[in-house]
């Protein structure tokens, strides 16, 4: 798929994010919650706080899958591939037990590092050819 797997990644991405962040801003504590960590007031205003910035970043992928120059897709891809595998670690290193939502959260993080890293191999060895 190479760019066009990029671009639906990082539309799919940004679907995933713009839920996240309603999710934070609108259920802080549902969130705070499923990943079974406390949920007092100053935890809640800065999930909401992270919400506001995911919503940000949802946009903005959607917005750069639509580039139509390919180097810029390709490195918004790289960030994304880098941040999304960041997610997928520090969720994991939550400082609770983990719950079945933060698993499944980091294994989202991971896929979607993995389907970034797949599709950028595949634009690189396009390239070369």
């Amino acid at each position: 798929m190479g760019i066009n797997g990029i671009r639906k990644t990082l539309q799919a991405g940004a679907t995933v994010f713009a839920f996240s962040a309603l999710l934070l801003f609108l259920l802080p504590s549902l969130f705070l919650d499923l990943l079974g960590m406390d949920s007092g007031d100053q935890l809640q205003w800065s999930m909401r706080m992270i919400g506001i910035t995911v919503f940000a970043l949802a946009g903005n992928m959607w917005q750069n899958s639509k580039q139509t120059d390919e180097s810029r897709v390709v490195t918004v891809a790289r960030v994304m591939c880098f941040s999304a595998a960041l997610l997928g670690v520090l969720t994991l290193l939550v400082p609770v037990t983990l719950t079945w939502f933060g698993y499944l959260y980091a294994a989202i993080g991971f896929g979607f590092s993995l389907s970034y890293l797949v599709n950028l191999i595949k634009v690189s060895s396009s390239q070369t050819s």
